[in-house]
Formats: C-alpha cells, structure tokens, sequence
C-alpha cells in the first residue's frame, strides 16, 4: 500500500507547550487524554495512537515542536501455502479438435483465415521495408495465389510476404493461441511506430489450424529475408506433434515469403479442390483485401486452326496460305484476378463519383437497377467505422423477404476482410431490412470465430448512428426536386416505413415527416401529414382519418358527409397496415389523430341550440328503435356527421373500428373468442332531417307496434351495417328482406295479373299474421290521435 502523504499539525508549526496540553485536554482531540504527557515524551521520544505517528523534539527555547504523519499501513503478505507448485497441462490433440471443430460455423472459412494472415505477412514486409529497403531486394511483387488442384485433392496458398524463420515457426505455429500479427502491433506499439490504419488483421493466433477443418495434413514452406535457408513445417490432423526440417529440393525453393499446402479430407475435395468454388470463396470474404489475390483458373479462347481435307488422287497439295482455316475453342489454365472491386468506402466521399457507387452496388449485391440513393460516411467515438448504405432501386419480388431480418443485405467487415452477414436485427431492425450497404470496422468486439458481435453496447451504438444515417438518406429522397424518386420508394417501401410505426416508438419523429396518404381534398395524389396540417383551419385541433378497404369506399362512406361539408380534410387508411401504424403514432405535430367513424366526434363549431332541439324531439324515436334493435346497438342517437344519409353505424370509442373488425376476421391465426370483447359496442347515430327517420319518428308516435314500421327499422340497421363497413351476420337474410321490399314497392305496376298479386299478398299476410300472433302480448287499448292530415298514398294511414 502507498504512504499517506505525511499531515502536520499547525502546518508544521512550533506549538509552546502550555497550548498543546490546552488544545489536547479541552477538545479530547484524535482520543488524546490529558494524561499522555509521560516521562518519554518530555524526553522527545515519539508515538502513535488513532493510526497517527506524532513526533516530538524539544527546542533550545523549551518548547516542543510537534509534528503529524499518517501511519503507513503495511500491505499483508498471502500466506504461504505449504506444497509443490504444478503448471496446468493441456492435451493438444483434443484442444486442437475444440478449436477447430468447436470455434466455427462454416467449413468455407478456413481460406478467409489463410488468406487473411498472408495478407498480414504482405502488410508486415511492407512495413518493415520502409525501414529496411533490402527486405524487397528480390523485386517480387506483393501478392497471393491460390492454386486448387481436384486431381491431388490439394489448395496452395501462397504469399510473397516476410515469411517465417526456424524460431518463428516454432513460435506461431507450434504454439497454440499466440498470434504473431499480435505480438507484432505490440512491438510497434511500444516503439510508437504503429499508424492508424494499419491493416493487420490477426487478433488470436487460431486461425492458421482452421486449415484442419477441410484438410488431414498441412504442409507450410516457408522463407524469410532474413533467413538464407527455407524451412518446412508439417502436421497431420488429430495429432499433438508436428515436424520442422530444412527445405533440399531445389524445385521448391521459394525466393520470399510462405506456401501453404492443404492435403484435403476425402469428403471435402469434390467440394474445396473445385477452382470456381474457390473463387467464389475469395470474392465473398476477401474482395476487398488490399493485396491482389490470384487463383488458377480455367478458361476459354477461340483460335482459328487449318481445317485438314482430304487429299485426292493426283491432286497436288495445297499451299500453307491457301487451306481453309476454321474456329474452335481451346480450353487452358491461367491466374485470374478474384478482387478485382475496389473497397471505396476507404476513400474520401468527395473523391467518389456517383457512377462508381452504382457500379459497386450492382458488383457486390448482384443487381441489375441503381439504386435510389445512397450514403458514404465515417462515424467516430466508442465505435469507430465507415460505411456506404443504398436505398435499393426495387423491392424484392419475394414478399418474405421484404421484412425478413436475415436477408443478407448489411455485409460486415473487419479491415476489409468479410466477417458476415447473418444478422438477426443486431444492426438493423426489421423495418429496414430493405436498406443494403457495407460496413467495416477495424475494433469491432468479434468473437474467436469472427462470427459473432459480442458486446451488445457497442452494437446498439453502431445501430442507432446506422439507422440515423438511414433516415437522413430517405429524407433526402423525399425533399429532392425529383418527386418521383419519392413516389417509387413509396410504391416500394412505404409499407415497411408503415410498420416502423409499429415496432419503433423511439423514432417516431423521423418516421412521422416520411408517411404518404390519399386524403378528400388529394384523391389522385399522396400527401404527406406535414401538407395536411399545412391546409387545415385554424381553428382544427385534430388530424381526421377514416380507415377503409379501399378508396372507392372511403370516399363514399356515410362519416365524411358532415366534414366535406364543412371543408375539412379526412385522411384516407386503405391499406391493411394503415389503422394501426396511425393508432401507435398517436400524435404528429402536437395534433391527435381522430377516427371519425367513432363516437363523439367533435368537430369545433357545432350548434349547441339546435342539437338539443333535435334531442328533445327524437328522444322518443331513439327508445324506440333501442327497443326495436335490442342488444344489436348499445344505443340510439341523433348524427352529428351526417347531411344526406339517413343513418349510420359507429364504433365505440375503446373498441375496434369497422375495418379493424373486418380484418381480425379475416386472420389465419386470429382468436374468435376475442372478437366479441373486442368488436367493442355499435352505436346507430340517425339524421333528424332525412325523410324516412321523419317517417319513422311519425310511426313511433301513432303505431309503435306496426308490423311494417317493424320491418323498416330492421331493414334500415341491416343498410347501416354496409353501409358504415361492417359485415351483416346472415348475407341471405339480408337479401330476402331486399326481395320483399322490393316486391312491395313493384306492386305489379307493369303488367302482373290480379290473382298472381292476390296469391302474393295472401302469402304474405298468413305469413305477417303467425309471426304476429308468436310475438304478440297483450296489451292495453290506446286511442292514437291524428295529428296531422295524411293524404291517400300515406305507407302508414292503415
């Protein structure tokens, strides 16, 4: 434990020494008594008491001069624990199997490590060359190869970097878990001679035995600049032992750097020793590797060959100018470059064309269109990485997977090498799935495997600054001059934006501005809620929406009569997803959202005066058609939003709505037993100035109990029903009440006989007269006075 800096009492000051028995006795300082002051003391001798050191010296005045030090704590010793000290022991056979059976996912990586530490060899020789020129005295260019040999069942990779020594093989491939890349940013470190983007990639020492994965023995030859001989060092699977020796076969001496040859398990070389597997291999996991990397290809080239004829008695042989020459295709191997595409997110932004953006998108996500826009930037802090993010130019043709969260469209890189992208909306979420785009960082917290994220902070980081980036690049699509840019990302997209409502209540301030409806006053156009409030009355505190299965529905629906009326603006919700992303927004712009085919809808400038009249004179007709409907309608009241329909059927206000209940319906999996408690109660609203409820108000008042008003009233709910987008319980039975009434109204005014109208009537009345007598009760006599004179074709003077 470290000394505690020394405190003095007095700042050191000599004290007479009257004041400090003054001092000490009074205040009982620091658990001193009075009494302290012993012979020892007079003679100048110190001591310690409350974890305090006091020192006293007598001075030639008589005085003491007094002095404070902490008391230095000394640290405790750990026991010795008596016994024979042991390392622990590992059997490397079965640890190697761990590593490479227990560490990966995927066969298919083991050449994305073996590329990825010849890329470092590469990086380490060019490093040290800046300092020691002589390293690349042998002009061979910096490269990698990669040979696949299916005959062998053989892959040789071989690299032209600073390759190894005899203590170096030992040290990094006979040791298990030490990485040399790492040992070696370390001495760069202490040396401060590491820049900032240097592109080693080894973090592990592991990744070289991923070779075990695909292969029963690895052989890796190996020469060092620094080194005039070349070393061999081999290893068979499953075993703990492996064997150096010297390089004698002249054939196989390498002028610089490191060949590693993979001797194939027999159930992996029909697959691994393949040249077009191995170059698909290259191209998803090291494209962008900063070192060419050339694979052994077959290929194909038309050349024109003599055509032989067949020579005929006594006639001469033809010139060698003059035969006829034809085509054929000759078949032969040579290297081919695998990354040929150039990582531009490691370049400067302004430097980058918009050309060379399209033409990257399309090489690395294999598409034919542009893409709508896109986005090139650098985030720093915790997290550090660049990143190009595209706005796909169409949506896929599989609607699974659109919102499919492992859709493969984030590609994840560790400087430059592809790590993966098999994301389950660790970087995205579901919504934007769409979005496509590279990222790579040179810090990211991986796994051993480099599979996986692992510090879920510094992913939620990287999420919030990508999905933040995203949003900006949208809306720079939708405030472009180009409004069709706009309109085709909608077309495309605009219901995911939608659904982002839904799951991601944190950003529903970016999500708001990028919505688009079809509204009352824009039925050709989408509008955008910000142009809606822009169009509003003052005096209009709410956003009105009525959700539909259609557009053709919505603008005919009995709810908007009233508002259009009024010249107010009602969003219309026509796709399936609209209602409930609109009910988790809630608000936008400090404007709710009101559904009008709800009760109690206010709409700012009612009259007060007469809606009581109308209360006061239909109070009677709306007990009545409550007693008439029964448990059909929670109750009966007078419309404030109807102008030309007689009726219509609302939702209460904690219930679900027409459309809401008629897709819950319509669900595979959807729970029946739910829809009851949540259909929620249906109210009949009525307009007191149409004439068939006058008509109605009129049969209430003098025949309560006719049969025909009955009817109506039964008729006029079932109309309401459709018409305010519910779905009627028996379809049928609505029908035939039509039929009647149709029947009625036809009357056989052109042409139907008397006896065919007789017979109908007949049939009619028997079948009036014995549902009358099920349902009839009896009742007292009543006197209904006329109150008004009825001319001949009054329905209801019988």
């Amino acid at each position: 434990m470290a000394p505690v800096a020394s405190r003095t009492l007095g700042a050191a000051a000599s004290l007479k020494f009257p004041t400090l028995i003054s001092n000490f006795s009074t205040r009982r300082a620091l658990g001193f008594q009075s009494s302290f002051l012993s012979q020892s003391i007079l003679n100048g001798k110190g001591f310690t008491t409350a974890g305090l050191k006091w020192n006293l010296r007598r001075k030639r005045d008589g005085s003491l001069s007094v002095r404070c030090d902490a008391a230095v704590a000394e640290k405790e010793k750990p026991e010795v624990v008596d016994g024979e000290k042991y390392d622990y022991q590992a059997e490397v056979s079965r640890l190697l199997d761990l590593i490479v059976h227990s560490l990966y996912s995927h066969k298919e990586v083991f050449l994305r490590e073996l590329v990825s530490n010849a890329s470092d060899a590469l990086d380490k020789l060019r490093f040290l060359s800046v300092t020691d020129p002589s390293l690349l005295a042998d002009g061979s260019e910096l490269e990698i190869r990669i040979k696949p040999d299916p005959d062998n069942g053989t892959i040789t990779i071989t690299d032209t970097g600073i390759g190894m020594t005899k203590e170096e093989l030992i040290d990094c491939l006979g040791t298990i878990a030490q990485s040399g890349t790492s040992k070696f940013l370390k001495a760069l470190k202490e040396n401060k001679d590491l820049g900032p983007d240097n592109g080693l990639i080894g973090q592990f020492g592991v990744g070289f035995y991923s070779a075990f994965l695909v292969a029963e023995k690895v052989v890796v030859s190996t020469k060092s600049p620094k080194s005039d001989k070349q070393y061999v060092w081999e290893a068979v699977a499953d075993s703990s032992s492996y064997v150096i020796k010297e390089e004698t076969d002249s054939e196989n001496l390498l002028r610089r750097g490191t060949q590693i040859t993979l001797y194939l398990r027999e159930d992996d070389k029909f697959e691994f020793a393949e040249p077009s597997r191995i170059q698909n291999l290259v191209k998803n996991y090291s494209q962008f590797v900063a070192f060419p990397i050339y694979t052994w290809q077959e290929k194909s080239r038309t050349v024109e060959v003599e055509e032989e004829e067949e020579k005929k008695e006594g006639e001469e042989a033809k010139p060698e100018g003059e035969k006829k020459k034809k085509s054929i295709t000759e078949k032969y191997w040579d290297w081919e470059l695998a990354n040929e595409t150039k990582p531009i997110w490691m370049r400067n932004p302004k430097e980058v064309e918009k050309e060379e953006y399209n033409e990257f998108y399309k090489k690395t996500f294999n598409e034919f269109l542009d893409p709508l826009a896109h986005t090139h930037f650098t985030t720093e802090g915790e997290v550090e990485f660049r990143s190009i993010l595209y706005v796909p130019g169409m949506a896929p043709l599989n609607n699974e997977d659109i919102v499919n969260p492992k859709s493969k469209n984030i590609r994840l890189y560790v400087k430059r090498v592809f790590i993966s992208d098999d994301f389950d909306g660790e970087l995205f979420p579901r919504y934007l799935s769409f979005v496509k785009g590279v990222v790579d960082s040179n810090d990211l917290p991986l796994n051993v495997s480099r599979e996986i994220l692992q510090e879920s902070r510094i992913v939620r980081i990287m999420r919030k600054r990508l999905v933040r980036k995203t949003f900006d690049m949208i809306q720079e699509i939708s405030e472009s001059e180009n409004k069709e840019d706009y309109k085709k990302f909608w077309e495309n997209f605009g219901k995911l934006i939608k659904l982002g409502c839904i799951e991601d209540s944190g950003n529903h301030k970016r999500l708001g501005p990028l919505l688009r409806f079809y509204s009352s006053k824009s039925e050709e156009d989408l509008i955008s809620l910000d142009q809606y409030i822009e169009n509003m009355a003052e005096n209009q505190k709410a956003i009105y929406y009525l959700a539909s299965d259609s557009l053709k529905s919505a603008k005919s629906a009995p709810f908007l009569e009233k508002l259009v009326q009024k010249d107010i603006e009602v969003v219309y919700l026509v796709e399936p997803i609209d209602e409930v992303a609109i009910q988790n927004l809630q608000t936008y712009n400090e404007k709710k959202f009101v559904d009008i085919s709800k009760e109690d809808l206010e709409l700012g400038d009612e009259d007060e005066v007469k809606e009581r009249e109308n209360m006061q004179e239909y109070n009677l007709l709306c007990d009545w058609l409550k007693q008439q409907l029964g448990d059909k309608v929670a109750k009966v009241q007078v419309s404030k939003r109807l102008s030309s329909s007689p009726c219509v059927l609302v939702s209460g206000k904690f219930g679900w709505s027409a459309n809401m209940e008629r897709l819950m319906k319509a669900q595979t999996l959807g729970d029946t037993s739910s829809l009851e408690f949540m259909r929620g109660r249906r109210i009949l609203e009525i307009n007191p100035d149409h004439p068939i409820i006058k008509d109605l108000s009129a049969a209430c008042k003098h025949d309560p109990n006719n049969s025909e008003a009955k009817r109506a009233v039964d008729l006029l709910y079932e109309t309401a029903l459709i018409s305010s987008g519910f779905t009627p319980d028996s379809p049928a039975e609505l029908g035939n009440k039509i039929y009647e009434m149709m029947a009625i109204a036809l009357g056989g005014r052109w042409g139907r006989s008397d006896s065919e109208l007789a017979e109908y009537d007949e049939a009619d009345d028997k079948e009036d007269s014995s549902s009358e007598a099920e349902s009839a009760e009896p009742t007292e006599a009543e006197v209904v006075e006329p109150s008004e004179v009825r001319d001949e074709s009054d329905p209801w003077k019988d």
